[in-house]
């Protein structure tokens, strides 16, 4: 695999700004060096067994067996307003919808100053989605240690301190699926320091929806059944605008983290 220095650079961007377009600079197998070390990699295609997990979850992401959380876009909002029902402006708008899986932290602001397991996992028609998930966070994990045996050693051990209940797999708490959300630049400052984040990527008939780093100028070429592997605590980071090619375009990223509010004190 191919060897990636990342030089910091100096930038214009800052956390909230929107992430503009930007072609991919990196396109190629390939494993990411800071300081002389390994911290993550990207794979522009899995192994068989992973893809076919990724596929089964992502179909069954896009049935009604999964509940999903709407974030309506200006033009699903304004057609709404104008009358339609909001389920027929989703159908007519650009969808963006989330799904959170495994461990959820204490939000306080919601009245719930207590950590909890997704409700997702309490639905029945769920729990194929759910199943193939978890599956494929094991599949991962094969990758990471097979791939960086150095960044899966050290998160086994950052492990030790997260009670198994809030695990989601072995090197995870929570999961995140992301249908046609481009991120603005932030960095995920909740997560475990020193542990990375595995971003798998489903694309159909769409272009764009790659994760630019500014800190490095580095866009990866995020394709269909790509698997990146990065500690996404380290720097500010965004989805770059996902432009469908044909119509029902769309990007999906099914993501695997680390959250720090789970290590028991």
């Amino acid at each position: 695999m191919k060897r990636i220095d990342l030089i910091q650079k100096e930038n214009p961007f800052k956390i909230g700004d929107n992430c503009p377009y930007f072609e991919p600079n990196i396109t190629e197998d390939c494993i990411f060096y800071a300081d002389g070390e390994p911290i993550g990699f990207y794979l522009t295609q899995m192994h068989e067994r992973a893809c076919k997990l990724a596929d089964l979850a992502n179909q069954e992401f896009n049935s009604k067996n999964v509940p999903k959380t709407y974030l309506d876009r200006m033009e699903t909002v304004k057609l709404s307003k104008e009358g339609m029902k909001r389920s027929e402006a989703r159908k007519i708008g650009v969808s963006q919808m989330s799904v959170i899986l495994g461990s959820v932290p204490p939000k306080p602001v919601m009245r719930r100053p207590y950590p909890t397991i997704s409700s997702v996992h309490q639905v029945k028609s769920a729990q194929t989605f759910i199943k193939a998930m978890y599956a494929l966070a094991l599949e991962s994990e094969k990758l990471i240690q097979q791939i960086t045996p150095n960044v899966y050693d050290k998160q086994v051990e950052l492990f030790k301190s997260v009670p198994k209940q809030w695990k989601f797999g072995n090197l995870f708490t929570s999961s995140i699926s992301n249908y046609n959300i481009s991120a603005p630049f932030h960095r995920d400052t909740g997560n475990i320091k020193g542990a990375v984040n595995v971003i798998i990527c489903k694309k159909h008939n769409s272009k764009g929806g790659d994760l630019h780093i500014p800190d490095y100028g580095a866009t990866i070429g995020q394709q269909d059944n790509s698997i990146l592997v990065y500690p996404a605590w380290r720097n500010v980071h965004g989805v770059t605008p996902i432009i469908p090619t044909f119509e029902g375009g769309y990007r999906n990223s099914l993501v695997f983290y680390p959250l720090a509010a789970f290590i028991e004190k």
